[in-house]
């Protein structure tokens, strides 16, 4: 497909989450019938080895096999898509980013290694060095709150002056500050914000999301853009009660232990758009299925606007 720009690259992206059988392999065929499903949401894009399609758990040749079903089915229906090359490994991510550039999608993600901090030179030679190995397609920085490595916000000057194949960042996002200080720092950057704070992110310039409220319901996270545009203060309001739900139904998840991956799977089962499961690969905790089944009609009348035609 043709190479996303910070100009192009923006909306809500939905994850492939991975259907984990009790034997921790992957079931090919409910992958398959996810990304059918997905493909026809009328999403922005589709996105690959994220932090909910645990990347790290996944053997090279899984990484290979998921890649070339999410780009032919993505090439087949004309959708934009990304792969994710990220890994703790530096050496992993830099193989992963050869094998992936193959398949040319629009971008490559990627996440810095994770088992020592890097200094601010050694995160622009390390993408430095991913980008000629992707060349020409470009990547997509994901920096969580979790990562070993914070990025500060004025390194991303540098690293888009050093590193032009740099389009986009993934983030937490923040505050009014925050988002001042970020507009300040990251012209040529396609920002990318946490999906349950889109429409605040956008009221502040944020590009879009690689979404939590897509794995939750894929057409009603689309519904709720359209809104933001149309009716950007009603889209607030469904922003505050997606923050009372997750207070109310996930935190306490999150506090329990669960890892982010579990989170977006029982998302996922809660919506109930797919056969997904919540199972996770060992040695993470899943949450139990029956949790999301008994919340859907809670989900359903607290956040109407995200099931339309429910």
């Amino acid at each position: 497909m043709e190479a996303l720009t910070a100009e192009t690259l923006g909306g809500t992206w939905g994850t492939v989450l991975l259907p984990v059988r009790d034997d921790e392999s992957i079931d090919r065929a409910r992958l398959e019938a996810e990304l059918d499903v997905l493909v026809a949401m009328g999403l922005d894009g589709l996105y690959a080895h994220g932090t909910a399609g645990e990347f790290h758990t996944l053997g090279e040749d899984e990484y290979d096999r998921v890649n070339a079903l999410l780009a032919e089915r993505c090439e087949r229906h004309g959708l934009p898509y990304q792969i994710g090359a990220g890994h703790m490994s530096a050496q992993i991510c830099l193989s992963r980013a050869a094998r992936a550039r193959e398949f040319r999608p629009g971008a490559i993600q990627v996440t810095l290694p994770d088992w020592l901090p890097l200094s601010r030179d050694a995160v622009v030679r390390f993408l430095a060095r991913v980008a000629a190995e992707a060349d020409p397609v470009p990547l997509v920085l994901y920096n969580p709150p979790h990562a070993k490595t914070q990025v500060p916000a004025a390194l991303y000057p540098v690293i888009r002056r050093e590193v032009p194949a740099v389009v986009g960042i993934k983030v937490a996002g923040g505050d009014a500050r925050w988002y001042a200080e970020m507009r300040r720092h990251t012209t040529g950057l396609a920002v990318f914000v946490a999906g349950h704070d889109l429409a605040t992110g956008r009221r502040h310039g944020a590009a879009g999301s690689y979404s939590n409220i897509a794995a939750l319901s894929p057409a009603g996270a689309m519904a709720w853009q359209r809104m933001m545009l149309a009716r950007p203060d009603a889209a607030l309001d469904v922003e505050r009660r997606i923050h009372a739900f997750f207070a109310e139904h996930v935190r306490p998840l999150q506090h329990d232990g669960y890892a982010n991956a579990a989170l977006d799977k029982f998302l996922a089962h809660l919506g109930g758009w797919a056969d997904i499961g919540t199972r996770v690969r060992w040695p993470y905790d899943s949450v139990d299925a029956a949790l999301a089944v008994r919340l859907r009609p809670v989900v359903r009348a607290h956040l109407p606007e995200l099931f339309p035609g429910a």
